[in-house]
């Protein structure tokens, strides 16, 4: 009988030894899923402020691109505005100049003369051989000049095209000056 105790003990010895050997991976199964639990959810939490402070950044990119977007169309919509008013103050002028030419046109048709006031210096030399005259050599200044009428036809075509381009060259000017120089 003392043998059958001995293997009765060893069995209890080494049923006792795999409990307790169960029970410690049992325990520590549930302790290191604690921890892993606990990382897991620190991870998670992380995770969490990570994609709400990228959504805070997206936000203030969008505000900021929108704000951007808003004040180009507000200059853009001024400098159109301005080269509204600069297109009809200068197709304005041009027009009336047109028509203080044609007006002057007309006249001239109508039989008018083209006066150009101007002055003559008097002559300090002598007067040409040929002139027979009595008096004394002499040209007197003169205040007035009346052209042809041809002449005065083609001064006035000479003059709308300057008035053309004095008006296309201060329609330029005032766009450089009223839009392209009013960002800078």
């Amino acid at each position: 009988m003392n043998a059958w105790l001995v293997q009765y003990r060893a069995a209890v010895l080494v049923v006792a030894v795999t409990l307790l050997l169960a029970l410690g991976l049992g325990i520590g199964w549930v302790l290191n899923g604690w921890r892993l639990g606990a990382q897991v959810s620190a991870a998670h939490a992380q995770a969490e402020r990570e994609r709400t402070a990228h959504q805070a950044d997206l936000a203030a990119i969008s505000n900021a691109a929108a704000r951007q977007v808003s004040a180009a169309l507000t200059q853009q919509q001024a400098a159109q505005q301005a080269l509204a008013a600069l297109d009809k103050k200068s197709t304005e002028e041009l027009k009336n100049a047109i028509t203080e030419n044609e007006r002057l046109r007309a006249r001239l048709a109508a039989g008018g003369r083209v006066r150009v006031a101007g002055s003559c210096p008097a002559a300090t030399g002598t007067v040409p051989a040929g002139n027979t005259s009595a008096g004394p050599a002499r040209v007197d200044d003169a205040t007035t000049v009346e052209l042809a009428a041809e002449a005065g036809r083609n001064l006035l075509d000479i003059r709308a095209g300057i008035i053309a381009d004095q008006a296309a060259l201060r329609a330029l000017q005032q766009y450089v000056q009223a839009v392209c120089l009013r960002g800078k």
